[in-house]
């Protein structure tokens, strides 16, 4: 018997450009503008922004099979402290599953998803395409999807042309893409981004 709203998509990743989160975007701004975003192959990214991504988003990101299992039971404590979920414990396999094929929406059951898709991720794709499409797909501001697009934006220059601060900077705001800008100078985004340059050079990346 099939448990109603528990549909896992069928895995196409390696020919998707757009995705579940860009949709949900385009229909939340009522479609006035779609979402942008300019496709990087993973060997023209810097290497600060691969290395400062895993350092912040996913520690073990090189040694799970799509699930940091320690994280995932630390974010399960924390959000039944506060009585509603304010940590995901999501990998970067899983956000890659999420921003594909779902929504921002939170509940269980689509973390449960997000949770079979990862693994199966992780068992038919290489950690090497996993990355490309994260950093390819993430949210880094209004209608600003991937490292490549912000880069432009943000910067004026392609993503290989990035300084380490830069770099460090669009990573620093994935959390909240939406309320802050890797520009901006406020004291979270500067924080973070230290974060960022302090354990990017730790980082195992493929």
């Amino acid at each position: 018997m099939a448990i109603p709203g528990f549909h896992v998509p069928t895995l196409e990743l390696m020919s998707t450009r757009i995705s579940g989160v860009m949709e949900q975007r385009f229909l939340q701004n009522y479609f006035i503008y779609y979402p942008s975003q300019d496709w990087v192959d993973y060997d023209l990214f810097p290497q600060s922004a691969k290395q400062g991504a895993v350092a912040m988003e996913d520690g073990m990101f090189m040694h799970h099979k799509g699930m940091d299992w320690v994280n995932l039971n630390a974010s399960m404590r924390a959000n039944k402290r506060r009585g509603k979920i304010v940590r995901g414990g999501s990998t970067i396999t899983m956000q890659v599953a999420k921003n594909i094929y779902f929504t921002t929406s939170r509940n269980y059951f689509r973390k449960a998803k997000e949770i079979l898709v990862a693994m199966r991720m992780e068992k038919e794709i290489s950690k090497k395409d996993i990355l490309e499409h994260y950093l390819n797909i993430i949210e880094l501001g209004r209608g600003i999807f991937g490292i490549g697009k912000a880069a432009d934006y943000y910067y004026n220059r392609y993503a290989e042309e990035l300084s380490r601060e830069q770099a460090a900077r669009l990573i620093a705001v994935i959390p909240s893409p939406l309320k802050n800008k890797p520009t901006d100078n406020r004291s979270l985004v500067l924080s973070r981004k230290s974060r960022v340059l302090a354990r990017m050079s730790s980082a195992e990346i493929p």
